[in-house]
């Protein structure tokens, strides 16, 4: 992966790229999807991130994130360059049902999404199943291990989830370029399987 310096030369594709594929990382709110954006783009991300309000406290549930002062209220966008031809362009999606009408057109084109669950808010994700689900994307789980002590095993977690068998999980850790790039490599694995 290339470095993040913002310098001219990175801040755009390189002639050679002939290809172009976008996903979607998709999730609850707080569960990590600007972390994991910024953590593995090679661009400085581009962040709608706003300062929680008061008029917010009624609408979104902290209680999983009792720190977070900021959220995402449009998108996140990166860049990551897989290869001298190829570049993927990373899409994450507002967490909260207030945003649920962005995702239309944020899918739209979208070769699949990329599943960021928190276990210890599973019933949150739901919602954003069902979401991906409607808009036919495939899709690879990647939980995102806050608390590496408290991990579920795969099975139970594919149980609670109600997941089919081929759908992939894979644990994470969103603030990690590795694992995070890990993540994003089971999707696309998952991704090509599917087109073949």
């Amino acid at each position: 992966m290339d470095s993040k310096s913002g310098s001219a030369e990175s801040i755009y594709v390189p002639e050679a790229v002939q290809r172009a594929a976008k996903i979607l990382v998709v999730g609850h709110f707080a569960v990590g999807k600007t972390t994991l954006i910024g953590t593995l783009s090679e661009i400085t991300p581009l962040r709608t991130e706003e300062r929680m309000t008061q008029a917010a406290a009624q609408v979104d549930d902290l209680r999983g994130a009792p720190d977070k002062k900021t959220t995402t209220v449009a998108l996140d966008f990166g860049r990551l360059t897989l290869s001298d031809e190829l570049v993927l362009y990373l899409f994450g999606t507002p967490g909260q049902q207030r945003f649920v009408e962005l995702w239309e057109d944020m899918a739209r084109g979208s070769l699949g999404a990329l599943l960021l669950v928190d276990p210890a808010r599973l019933a949150d994700t739901f919602p954003v199943i069902d979401l991906v689900e409607t808009y036919g994307l495939e899709y690879a789980v990647a939980v995102n291990s806050f608390d590496p002590y408290s991990q579920h095993a795969e099975d139970e977690l594919r149980e609670a989830l109600d997941l089919l068998p081929d759908t992939p999980v894979v644990f994470c850790d969103a603030r990690d370029q590795k694992s995070s790039a890990n993540a994003l490599i089971t999707l696309v694995r998952h991704l090509l399987t599917h087109a073949a």
